[in-house]
């Protein structure tokens, strides 16, 4: 098998990855819908397609630390099957007020937030559930074939969302239909978690409730010059410059004059350069620091040049370029993360992890919604971009004050020795940063 796609050896990997792209086909044109949605109440604008999307990531922010705690206490794949199946609920209701035309921009409100409750506390379960299916060779390979059927997702949900809302009028109503779509679309992923063999699982220990849990994976993480430099760049890039949601309708409706289908098709087009990078990050056998650097600052550049453009099919030409450049980040970003944490801590990590890279959005989210609203819709890709390139600073120059030097960030990744200590303490921590 092509090196490329050597993870789909395993059978329960096939499974999870095939129920993935049909959720995910449904969650992208969902976002499609929702966005579209919000637009055509009453009282639209951009600051209330950034409060819907802020919303929507609050739970992230508040509860991804405790839901690591929980990742590393219960068995993953039941977890994900209950977060399934409370987005899929949220999602029906959704649909349900708009298809019967009674919807208003408060309940959107509401939702958004109970459907980022699901996600919370799927993120990290998720995430740390790779590492069970495949073993530490093929873990590159498998999270960057998690990216790939992401993006296949991406690629075909907001184009088909676009294609149907047009099709059936383009008013409220039609949004309903296809969030009603994504609803059904989560019985995919429960029924390929049930048909798993449990006993091909590499299921680390399950840690039983102690006091500090949640503590003792921040000190972890704050020990790891690699994981803290990580993180802040994915907070600056994940609060500031990755609001497409907003970004891209901005673009479409205020600066191009564009409707439902072009909306749908940037993000199509966005998906295309993301689909390459992760097909180019399933091939990697390692990760080097120039990596990630290199690919957050050509993130923050692409951001800047994509607001500068002059046409609709110019900013759809180049939407690729930041696909690309987003998914070569949050990949390596995210590889790393697993192969330099402790399996028995792996569910606080990725908690904390997804914490920052999501949980930033409700921070940035109203900030590019009003940048949008009063400075126009080419600040805030201009705005998001110049931020993330500063964070890249920031994040250099602190990992250069943990480490002792500028050129341990261009030294390769190396997986963690077995020595790892369970237990993190002051004194440890002290050890570790020297």
């Amino acid at each position: 098998m092509s090196p490329t796609f050597r993870a789909l050896v395993n059978p329960n990997y096939r499974r999870y990855l095939a129920g993935s792209v049909v959720s995910n086909t449904g969650t992208w044109m969902q976002r499609v819908a929702q966005d579209w949605l919000v637009l055509q109440l009453p009282g639209n604008s951009g600051t209330a397609l950034g409060i819907t999307t802020g919303l929507q990531f609050l739970p992230v922010l508040l509860l991804s630390p405790y839901a690591g705690v929980i990742a590393d206490r219960f068995p993953k794949r039941r977890l994900l099957q209950l977060t399934q199946l409370t987005m899929a609920a949220a999602s029906l209701l959704l649909a349900a007020l708009a298809v019967t035309g009674v919807a208003q921009t408060w309940h959107v409100y509401v939702i958004a937030f109970a459907f980022g409750i699901g996600s919370a506390f799927d993120a990290p379960a998720r995430q740390s559930f790779v590492s069970e299916m495949v073993g530490p060779d093929e873990l590159t390979n498998a999270v960057g074939l998690n990216s790939a059927a992401f993006n296949v997702a991406r690629i075909l949900g907001p184009g088909l969302a676009g294609l149907m809302i047009g099709a059936l009028g383009g008013g409220v109503e039609a949004t309903g239909w296809v969030i009603l779509i994504n609803a059904a679309s989560y019985a995919a992923v429960i029924w390929q978690l049930q048909r798993m063999d449990t006993r091909l699982l590499h299921t680390a220990e399950l840690r039983p409730r102690t006091p500090g849990m949640l503590v003792e994976g921040v000190r972890y993480v704050r020990s790891q010059p690699k994981m803290v430099m990580i993180l802040i760049m994915v907070f600056f890039a994940g609060t500031f410059g990755m609001n497409f949601q907003i970004t891209s309708a901005l673009m479409a409706t205020q600066v191009f004059g564009k409707g439902a289908g072009e909306f749908g098709i940037l993000g199509s087009a966005m998906a295309v350069g993301s689909l390459t990078g992760a097909l180019l990050a399933a091939r990697r056998t390692r990760i080097r620091m120039r990596l990630l650097v290199g690919a957050a600052l050509g993130f923050g550049a692409a951001e800047v040049v994509a607001g500068l453009l002059p046409s609709y099919v110019a900013f759809a030409a180049f939407a690729p370029v930041i696909g690309l450049c987003t998914l070569t980040l949050l990949n390596s970003a995210n590889a790393t993360m697993q192969l330099e944490s402790d399996p028995a801590l792996r569910g606080r990590v990725m908690a904390l992890y997804m914490t920052i890279v999501m949980g930033g959005t409700p921070l940035g989210s109203p900030v590019i919604g009003w940048i949008g609203e009063h400075l126009g819709a080419r600040w805030t890709l201009v705005s998001g971009g110049v931020l993330t390139m500063a964070g890249v600073l920031v994040a250099v120059l602190v990992f250069a004050h943990l480490r002792g030097g500028l050129r341990t960030v261009l030294t390769p990744v190396q997986r963690p020795s077995n020595l790892i200590p369970r237990v993190w303490d002051d004194q440890t921590v002290a050890r570790a940063r020297k």
